[in-house]
Protein backbone atom coordinates (compact mmCIF):
# COMPACT_ATOMS: atom_id res chain seq x y z
CA UNK A 1 0.00 0.00 0.00
CA UNK A 2 1.36 2.84 -1.29
CA UNK A 3 2.28 6.08 1.59
CA UNK A 4 -0.16 8.72 2.31
CA UNK A 5 0.60 12.40 0.67
CA UNK A 6 -1.11 14.15 3.85
CA UNK A 7 -0.74 11.49 6.52
CA UNK A 8 -1.13 13.24 9.85
CA UNK A 9 -1.36 16.61 8.00
CA UNK A 10 -4.00 19.41 9.29
CA UNK A 11 -5.61 20.94 6.50
CA UNK A 12 -7.98 24.04 6.52
CA UNK A 13 -9.76 25.11 3.22
CA UNK A 14 -11.82 28.00 3.00
CA UNK A 15 -14.55 28.33 -0.03
CA UNK A 16 -14.93 24.47 1.05
CA UNK A 17 -18.15 24.01 0.10
CA UNK A 18 -17.14 25.09 -3.33
CA UNK A 19 -16.68 22.97 -6.56
CA UNK A 20 -12.34 23.76 -6.38
CA UNK A 21 -12.49 24.12 -2.36
CA UNK A 22 -14.61 20.90 -2.41
CA UNK A 23 -12.63 18.76 -5.24
CA UNK A 24 -9.25 19.49 -3.24
CA UNK A 25 -10.83 18.93 0.46
CA UNK A 26 -11.79 14.94 -1.07
CA UNK A 27 -8.26 14.41 -2.03
CA UNK A 28 -6.83 15.82 0.88
CA UNK A 29 -9.05 13.99 3.34
CA UNK A 30 -8.31 10.85 0.75
CA UNK A 31 -4.68 11.19 1.25
CA UNK A 32 -4.67 11.23 4.82
CA UNK A 33 -5.21 14.75 5.88
CA UNK A 34 -7.49 15.93 8.56
CA UNK A 35 -10.00 18.58 7.03
CA UNK A 36 -11.42 21.69 8.29
CA UNK A 37 -13.93 23.46 5.36
CA UNK A 38 -15.18 26.79 5.85
CA UNK A 39 -17.51 28.62 4.08
CA UNK A 40 -20.57 30.80 3.91
CA UNK A 41 -22.90 27.93 3.53
CA UNK A 42 -23.53 25.17 5.72
CA UNK A 43 -25.34 23.20 3.59
CA UNK A 44 -22.42 23.39 0.74
CA UNK A 45 -19.94 22.30 3.32
CA UNK A 46 -22.07 19.81 4.34
CA UNK A 47 -22.08 18.25 1.12
CA UNK A 48 -18.35 17.53 0.58
CA UNK A 49 -18.33 16.47 4.06
CA UNK A 50 -21.13 13.57 3.84
CA UNK A 51 -18.50 12.93 0.22
CA UNK A 52 -15.48 12.80 3.01
CA UNK A 53 -16.88 10.62 5.83
CA UNK A 54 -18.58 7.74 3.21
CA UNK A 55 -15.33 7.09 2.50
CA UNK A 56 -13.70 7.16 5.74
CA UNK A 57 -12.26 10.60 5.60
CA UNK A 58 -11.89 13.50 8.90
CA UNK A 59 -13.69 16.13 8.36
CA UNK A 60 -15.24 19.24 10.37
CA UNK A 61 -16.88 22.29 8.99
CA UNK A 62 -17.74 25.98 10.05
CA UNK A 63 -19.81 28.59 8.79
CA UNK A 64 -17.49 31.44 8.71
CA UNK A 65 -17.87 34.88 6.62
CA UNK A 66 -13.92 34.85 5.07
CA UNK A 67 -14.50 38.89 5.22
CA UNK A 68 -14.64 38.74 8.84
CA UNK A 69 -11.23 39.27 10.07
CA UNK A 70 -12.07 38.60 13.55
CA UNK A 71 -14.53 35.32 12.62
CA UNK A 72 -11.65 34.12 10.45
CA UNK A 73 -8.55 34.48 13.43
CA UNK A 74 -11.05 33.04 16.04
CA UNK A 75 -11.83 29.46 13.84
CA UNK A 76 -8.13 29.60 13.08
CA UNK A 77 -7.09 29.67 16.55
CA UNK A 78 -9.81 26.80 17.18
CA UNK A 79 -8.43 24.21 14.59
CA UNK A 80 -4.82 25.49 16.02
CA UNK A 81 -5.61 24.61 19.39
CA UNK A 82 -7.98 21.35 18.94
CA UNK A 83 -5.60 19.58 16.54
CA UNK A 84 -2.18 21.39 17.18
CA UNK A 85 -1.26 22.67 14.61
CA UNK A 86 -2.44 24.14 10.52
CA UNK A 87 -0.24 22.37 8.36
CA UNK A 88 -1.62 23.22 4.86
CA UNK A 89 -3.98 26.19 4.00
CA UNK A 90 -5.94 26.84 0.66
CA UNK A 91 -8.20 29.84 -0.02
CA UNK A 92 -10.59 28.59 -2.90
CA UNK A 93 -12.96 31.94 -2.14
CA UNK A 94 -14.68 32.91 -5.54
CA UNK A 95 -15.91 36.25 -5.79
CA UNK A 96 -18.37 37.02 -8.22
CA UNK A 97 -17.21 39.62 -10.64
CA UNK A 98 -17.35 41.38 -14.06
CA UNK A 99 -15.71 39.74 -17.56
CA UNK A 100 -16.75 41.77 -20.68
CA UNK A 101 -16.89 44.76 -19.62
CA UNK A 102 -14.83 47.25 -21.24
CA UNK A 103 -13.30 50.29 -19.64
CA UNK A 104 -16.00 52.72 -21.07
CA UNK A 105 -18.89 51.08 -19.79
CA UNK A 106 -17.21 49.48 -16.82
CA UNK A 107 -17.81 51.18 -13.21
CA UNK A 108 -15.33 51.60 -10.95
CA UNK A 109 -17.34 49.40 -8.58
CA UNK A 110 -17.03 46.77 -10.81
CA UNK A 111 -13.43 47.09 -11.44
CA UNK A 112 -12.96 47.10 -7.61
CA UNK A 113 -14.55 44.14 -7.26
CA UNK A 114 -12.94 41.47 -7.90
CA UNK A 115 -9.38 43.61 -6.73
CA UNK A 116 -10.92 44.21 -3.64
CA UNK A 117 -12.91 40.87 -2.78
CA UNK A 118 -10.23 38.86 -3.93
CA UNK A 119 -6.91 40.53 -2.42
CA UNK A 120 -9.04 40.92 0.74
CA UNK A 121 -9.87 37.31 1.94
CA UNK A 122 -6.24 36.31 0.87
CA UNK A 123 -4.91 38.72 3.17
CA UNK A 124 -7.77 37.55 6.07
CA UNK A 125 -6.92 34.04 5.48
CA UNK A 126 -3.01 34.23 5.04
CA UNK A 127 -2.86 36.33 8.16
CA UNK A 128 -4.75 34.35 10.60
CA UNK A 129 -3.37 30.57 9.41
CA UNK A 130 0.68 31.81 9.32
CA UNK A 131 0.65 32.36 12.80
CA UNK A 132 -0.31 28.82 13.86
CA UNK A 133 2.26 27.39 10.92
CA UNK A 134 5.61 26.19 10.32
CA UNK A 135 9.10 26.14 12.85
CA UNK A 136 9.21 22.27 13.55
CA UNK A 137 5.86 21.24 11.73
CA UNK A 138 6.33 22.62 8.18
CA UNK A 139 3.92 24.80 6.79
CA UNK A 140 1.92 25.58 3.25
CA UNK A 141 -0.12 27.56 1.96
CA UNK A 142 -1.93 27.34 -1.76
CA UNK A 143 -3.44 30.32 -3.50
CA UNK A 144 -5.38 30.04 -6.93
CA UNK A 145 -5.15 32.80 -9.79
CA UNK A 146 -5.92 33.00 -13.37
CA UNK A 147 -4.51 33.25 -16.73
CA UNK A 148 -5.71 36.50 -16.73
CA UNK A 149 -2.99 37.31 -14.54
CA UNK A 150 -0.67 37.36 -18.06
CA UNK A 151 -3.89 37.71 -20.47
CA UNK A 152 -3.93 40.95 -22.70
CA UNK A 153 -7.49 41.12 -23.91
CA UNK A 154 -10.15 43.19 -23.75
CA UNK A 155 -13.22 42.80 -21.14
CA UNK A 156 -11.44 41.62 -17.92
CA UNK A 157 -9.93 44.73 -16.06
CA UNK A 158 -10.84 44.13 -12.88
CA UNK A 159 -10.66 40.37 -13.06
CA UNK A 160 -6.96 40.63 -14.55
CA UNK A 161 -5.54 43.02 -12.10
CA UNK A 162 -7.39 40.91 -9.64
CA UNK A 163 -4.69 37.64 -10.94
CA UNK A 164 -2.15 39.55 -10.78
CA UNK A 165 -2.22 40.44 -7.50
CA UNK A 166 -2.86 37.07 -5.97
CA UNK A 167 0.34 36.12 -7.78
CA UNK A 168 2.27 39.15 -6.47
CA UNK A 169 1.05 38.49 -2.66
CA UNK A 170 1.68 34.47 -2.91
CA UNK A 171 5.42 35.38 -4.75
CA UNK A 172 6.43 37.89 -1.95
CA UNK A 173 4.51 36.20 1.01
CA UNK A 174 6.71 33.18 0.11
CA UNK A 175 9.69 35.49 0.92
CA UNK A 176 8.30 36.26 4.30
CA UNK A 177 7.53 33.02 5.63
CA UNK A 178 10.37 30.93 4.27
CA UNK A 179 12.37 31.47 7.49
CA UNK A 180 9.48 29.92 9.19
CA UNK A 181 9.67 27.14 7.56
CA UNK A 182 6.08 27.90 5.49
CA UNK A 183 5.63 27.23 1.54
CA UNK A 184 3.68 29.35 -0.35
CA UNK A 185 2.78 28.34 -3.73
CA UNK A 186 -0.12 29.94 -6.20
CA UNK A 187 -1.75 27.20 -8.42
CA UNK A 188 -3.09 28.68 -11.64
CA UNK A 189 -5.77 26.90 -13.56
CA UNK A 190 -7.89 28.27 -16.17
CA UNK A 191 -11.64 28.01 -16.47
CA UNK A 192 -12.63 24.52 -15.24
CA UNK A 193 -14.44 22.39 -17.98
CA UNK A 194 -16.62 20.35 -15.22
CA UNK A 195 -16.67 23.48 -12.80
CA UNK A 196 -20.07 24.53 -13.66
CA UNK A 197 -21.48 20.97 -13.10
CA UNK A 198 -20.56 20.83 -9.56
CA UNK A 199 -22.38 23.88 -8.36
CA UNK A 200 -19.58 26.49 -9.88
CA UNK A 201 -19.58 30.18 -9.98
CA UNK A 202 -18.79 30.62 -13.16
CA UNK A 203 -22.20 29.20 -15.10
CA UNK A 204 -23.29 32.37 -14.15
CA UNK A 205 -19.83 34.14 -14.73
CA UNK A 206 -19.34 33.32 -18.42
CA UNK A 207 -22.88 33.61 -19.02
CA UNK A 208 -22.64 37.11 -21.05
CA UNK A 209 -19.06 35.58 -22.96
CA UNK A 210 -20.77 32.70 -23.83
CA UNK A 211 -23.79 34.81 -25.13
CA UNK A 212 -21.69 37.01 -27.10
CA UNK A 213 -20.33 33.74 -29.13
CA UNK A 214 -23.54 32.41 -29.72
CA UNK A 215 -23.07 29.29 -27.13
CA UNK A 216 -23.95 28.13 -23.80
CA UNK A 217 -21.01 28.01 -20.97
CA UNK A 218 -20.78 24.38 -21.01
CA UNK A 219 -20.38 24.35 -25.08
CA UNK A 220 -17.75 27.44 -24.83
CA UNK A 221 -15.65 25.40 -22.17
CA UNK A 222 -15.53 22.21 -24.16
CA UNK A 223 -14.90 23.95 -27.51
CA UNK A 224 -14.76 27.78 -27.55
CA UNK A 225 -11.80 30.60 -27.63
CA UNK A 226 -10.43 29.51 -24.34
CA UNK A 227 -10.18 26.34 -25.67
CA UNK A 228 -8.64 27.14 -28.98
CA UNK A 229 -5.98 29.24 -26.88
CA UNK A 230 -4.69 26.30 -24.76
CA UNK A 231 -1.52 24.14 -26.03
CA UNK A 232 -3.23 21.02 -25.01
CA UNK A 233 -6.71 22.04 -26.74
CA UNK A 234 -9.00 21.37 -23.25
CA UNK A 235 -9.03 23.10 -20.09
CA UNK A 236 -8.45 21.78 -17.15
CA UNK A 237 -10.53 19.32 -14.73
CA UNK A 238 -11.40 19.70 -10.85
CA UNK A 239 -9.65 16.43 -10.42
CA UNK A 240 -6.85 17.73 -12.09
CA UNK A 241 -6.81 20.60 -10.01
CA UNK A 242 -6.98 18.57 -6.55
CA UNK A 243 -4.66 15.83 -7.35
CA UNK A 244 -2.02 18.83 -7.99
CA UNK A 245 -2.83 20.53 -5.25
CA UNK A 246 -2.60 17.29 -3.16
CA UNK A 247 0.76 16.93 -4.31
CA UNK A 248 2.35 20.79 -3.52
CA UNK A 249 0.87 20.58 -0.16
CA UNK A 250 2.97 17.15 0.62
CA UNK A 251 6.68 16.90 1.78
CA UNK A 252 7.23 15.31 -1.76
CA UNK A 253 7.10 19.56 -3.29
CA UNK A 254 9.30 20.51 -0.14
CA UNK A 255 11.49 22.51 -1.88
CA UNK A 256 8.66 24.35 -3.82
CA UNK A 257 7.82 27.70 -2.85
CA UNK A 258 7.24 31.25 -4.50
CA UNK A 259 6.07 29.05 -7.81
CA UNK A 260 3.23 29.16 -10.11
CA UNK A 261 2.12 26.14 -10.64
CA UNK A 262 0.83 26.09 -14.29
CA UNK A 263 -2.99 24.02 -14.71
CA UNK A 264 -4.23 26.27 -17.68
CA UNK A 265 -3.38 23.34 -19.93
CA UNK A 266 -0.66 25.57 -21.92
CA UNK A 267 -3.04 28.86 -22.25
CA UNK A 268 -0.88 30.98 -24.72
CA UNK A 269 -0.56 34.06 -22.46
CA UNK A 270 1.74 37.11 -22.99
Amino acid sequence: MSELLLGDKNAVIYGGGGAIGGAVARVFAREGARVFIAGRTQAKLDAVARDIAATGGTVETAEVDVLDEQAVEKHAAEIAARAGSIDIALNAVSVMHDQGTVLADLSLEEFMRPVDGFLRTLFITSKAVARHMGRERPGVILTLSEPGSKLAVGGILGHSVSAAGKEAFSRVLAAELAPSNIRVICIRPHAVVDAPAAGSYTKDLFKQTAAAAGQSVQEMLEGGGMVQGTLLKRLPTLSEIAETAAFLASDRAGAMTGAIANLSAGALVD
